[in-house]
């Protein structure tokens, strides 16, 4: 996994650029090279660093058995913060863009019996490599796939055989989603063997989670692309702390209206950021010392044991050391 100081960046050529459904495109990346690039696992994402200072991430939604090449599916979202706007309007086959390695906080468990992977709109992107890995496993899975129409539903082609056999069921609720998955039915009774995994916009990811909260948390995973929706769970207010770079020994103290990136920037340590709300992963730094107070949405309880996503994080410990 990668830290939160400088990042080694891979340099990808875009081999094509392919439409997949209305407002979607799908960008294939090869090597400069011409080699393999790092494999994943399904689940994994990357950054793809756009033009003027832009870091986004993407999940991989190729076949992960497949190194030779990645590929990302890109909603164009004009109100959005710019970065899936440059790529649609300013990306062509040809052109060279850094990314990083892939990383996965959105991993298929290997001690699941079954697996119901429930996708909204864009949010199927992390899906395809999942269902890609759980056809190699002869896994027994299913898909719930939710969008507004027909032609804002991407990968149909690819899913049509999935979707025939009965493993992928569509759903189009025209906008409203009262008219589409009833996704509190689906969940009403949990399952011990089943694993349930999901992706999507706010209000989708809202309805699902309220939905499987009386499943084991164990069993429930999830991907956000935008900050969740706000919960009735309050943090714990500010307080002030140290952070130590073990690497150099530097103690900076973190006063309690800054966060440790604000601190380690004006200090003059390069940390990459996204979000800065704590659901991208792209601050990912270990620790080795102290105990933070995790702040974000997408460390699992393993995960928060090494690492902690430093744009929201605080500390419990009056010095947290950063492996950096």
């Amino acid at each position: 996994m990668s830290t939160g100081s400088t990042k080694s960046l891979l340099e990808v050529r875009v081999r094509s650029v392919t439409f997949e459904a209305e407002d979607i495109l799908r960008f294939e990346l090869v090597d400069t090279a011409g080699g393999s690039l790092p494999a994943f696992e399904a689940g994994a994402h990357i950054d793809v660093h756009v033009d003027s200072g832009f870091v986004r991430q993407y999940s991989l939604c190729g076949d992960p058995s497949d190194t030779s090449s990645y590929h990302i599916a890109v909603l164009n979202e004009p109100a959005g913060r710019g970065g899936s706007r440059a790529l649609h309007e300013r990306v062509r086959p040809g052109d060279v863009l850094s990314i990083s390695e892939p990383r996965n906080f959105f991993r298929l468990s290997s001690s699941a019996r079954q697996h119901l992977l429930l996708a909204g709109g864009i949010g199927v992107t992390p899906m395809m490599a999942m269902v890609e890995e759980l056809e190699a496993r002869d896994a027994k899975w299913q898909m719930h796939y939710c969008t507004r129409s027909a032609e804002k539903t991407a990968f149909r082609d690819r899913l049509a055989p999935l979707v025939a056999s009965g493993k992928v069921t569509v759903h189009h609720d025209g906008g409203d989603p009262a008219n589409g998955l009833d996704i509190a039915s689906l969940l009403a009774q949990a399952n011990p063997d089943v694993h349930v995994y999901y992706c999507g916009p706010a209000g989708f990811m809202t309805a699902v989670a309220d939905s499987a909260a009386h499943w084991p948390a164990s069993s429930v995973h999830c991907e956000y692309f935008t900050a969740p929706e706000e919960t009735n769970q309050a943090p714990s207010p500010n307080t002030s702390f140290e952070v130590e770079i073990s690497s150099t020994g530097d103690v900076i103290q973190v006063p309690a209206e800054k966060s440790i990136v604000a601190v380690l920037r004006e200090n003059g340590h390069y940390v990459d950021t996204s979000c800065e709300d704590g659901y991208c992963g792209t601050c990912l730094t270990p620790y080795v010392d102290g105990e933070p107070e995790h702040r974000d949405s997408v460390l699992d309880d393993e995960d928060r044991r090494r690492y902690v996503l430093i744009c929201c994080a605080r500390s419990k410990t009056p010095r947290l050391v950063l492996d950096m």
